[in-house]
């Protein structure tokens, strides 16, 4: 059973599902001024805690930005209590009309004495802002003054931390209504909100934190307990996941069977990164098909691998699949396909579409695959089909799909509820969808992953576990998070290691059992 703070750290809200939370807290009783002061005094507390270009000491200047709404009234909350702890502070109030308890906050920072100013010009200088122009829910474009104000702002030289979202952002889709503020450091309250996992949001958020303020479960569950969940991939989650310890007693053959399908003369690389992927992941056997003049590269790399030398075309890819006597495709418990293979073994992904196992699909599979056409291909499989598509590979899988750009959870629940597959679509924060719509979201990365081959490391990590979650009853959506969260997270160390420029994709093999070393 997992601990509330467990739970609550891997749920993520549309801005209509917090409202509705929201909405049960205060009708059971929960006074809307006492939530503000326990949020705001959180967040007062936790401000000076946060490294910044220079400590917050006492004696800082830290401006206010306060909005119409409640977001305004925390902010004002955070501003009363760091003025009482010693600091200097001045609020930026540019409304004539404020929701009343924010109303009554700004009229007693006015009898305490802090400076309050209307415009953008009177700012006196400050080594800190507090955002909190707006907050979740925000839908209208902002037009100016306040939206100039907000690119002034953007343009000082100072930390910016925003209150639940930077203001400006969606809160579901992440799009910039207009200018936004670049936040610094983000406290999201209560429970993730999604623009926090909308790649075209990342560079507003700056740092970010959850400030859970005690909501009950049962409110959260009530909300959503009809609507498709959407989960972090934690790390508690993810360990929970992995098919470890193994029983005393074991083999090989219990321990899951992979076949990988991959490279060509033209890409042998591709063929060596998606093995030592798969090797990382512990899978009990490893079969490995390429074109017959890479046999003996692979089993230099891979030797404790069963490599499999395939007849070739002309072009140096596989004609067709020449697995060992007494072998056939059943004899897997999951195939991975794609990584180096070139457009030229259409012939190989069609004939192991029509089998019966669990199957991944990566970069040439998958163009293969959308030649084919990808939804009415799929709808006929009877086994588990987990799609890796980046951003380009998913628009040509599923060119009538809502564009991932804009919203990339929106757009991978349909895909996988149009094809019948598990979807992974990669990105800055990765998002899988299963058909029934849950999604699970990979709440961090490096931009040190965006190198070529580090998507065959994924797939041959993700297909060494799916091979062993098939002896093992663990859920495959869970497997695929899991897969991508490890992978995601050996790059990150890698990166504090060796900077984001030195985090090859062979590389990146190396640091895979580190990360798990370095939690389990």
């Amino acid at each position: 059973m997992q601990n509330r703070q467990e739970q609550i750290s891997q749920v993520v809200v549309t801005a209509g599902q917090m409202r509705d939370i929201e909405k049960r807290i205060f009708a059971a009783g929960m006074p809307v001024v006492a939530l503000m002061e326990k949020v705001a005094g959180l967040i007062a507390r936790r401000i000076p805690e946060i490294p910044a270009n220079t400590p917050l000491l006492r004696g800082s200047r830290v401006g206010i930005l306060v909005g119409p709404g409640h977001n305004g009234g925390d902010a004002l909350v955070v501003a009363r209590e760091l003025y009482f702890r010693g600091y200097e502070v001045w609020i930026y109030s540019p409304f004539s009309k404020l929701k009343e308890l924010t109303s009554q906050h700004l009229q007693y920072a006015q009898s305490l004495g802090i400076p309050i100013y209307q415009t953008i010009e009177q700012l006196p200088d400050s080594d800190l802002l507090i955002d909190g122009l707006f907050g979740f829910g925000l839908e209208r474009n902002l037009t100016d003054p306040i939206a100039s104000a907000i690119n002034q702002l953007n343009e000082l030289s100072i930390p910016i931390y925003s209150i639940d979202l930077p203001s400006g952002l969606h809160t579901d889709t992440g799009e910039v209504l207009g200018t936004a503020i670049r936040a610094t450091h983000t406290f999201c309250l209560g429970l993730w909100k999604l623009a926090f996992f909308q790649d075209r949001a990342l560079e507003y958020l700056g740092k970010t934190e959850l400030i859970d303020f005690d909501i009950p479960l049962a409110d959260v569950e009530a909300v959503l307990k009809d609507a498709p969940k959407i989960k972090l991939i934690t790390r508690a989650k993810a360990l929970a996941t992995l098919p470890l310890p193994r029983p005393a007693v074991t083999h090989k053959y219990k321990e899951g069977h992979l076949l990988l399908i991959c490279g060509s003369r033209r890409y042998a690389g591709g063929a060596i990164l998606t093995g030592l992927g798969a090797r990382a992941s512990g899978v009990g056997m490893l079969s490995i098909a390429v074109p017959e003049s890479l046999k003996p590269l692979l089993v230099s790399h891979l030797p404790e691998a069963l490599i499999v030398g395939c007849p070739e075309t002309e072009s140096g890819a596989i004609a067709h699949l020449q697995l060992p006597e007494n072998t056939d495709l059943s004899s897997f418990n999951a195939i991975a396909c794609g990584p180096g293979l070139t457009r030229d073994a259409t012939p190989i992904v069609k004939e192991i579409i029509e089998s019966d196992r669990s199957l991944i699909l990566d970069a040439d599979g998958l163009n293969i695959l959308a030649q084919m056409g990808a939804i009415a291909t799929l709808k006929k499989r009877q086994a588990v089909t987990v799609l890796t598509p980046h951003t380009g590979e998913f628009e040509r899988l599923f060119p009538d799909v809502a564009d991932a750009k804009h919203d990339r959870v929106k757009a991978v629940q349909e895909a996988a509820a149009q094809s019948g597959a598990i979807v992974l679509l990669k990105g800055a924060r990765t998002a899988i969808a299963n058909p029934q719509g849950a999604v699970w979201i990979v709440p961090e990365s490096t931009p040190a992953l965006a190198r070529g081959g580090s998507g065959d490391v994924l797939t041959g990590l993700l297909g060494g576990l799916l091979a062993q979650a098939a002896t093992k009853q663990i859920p495959l959506e869970d497997i695929v998070a899991t897969a991508a969260w490890w992978h995601s997270q050996a790059g990150i160390i890698a990166a504090q290691e060796r900077t984001e420029l030195g985090v090859d994709a062979f590389t990146l093999t190396q640091y895979l059992m580190k990360i798990i070393s370095i939690y389990i």
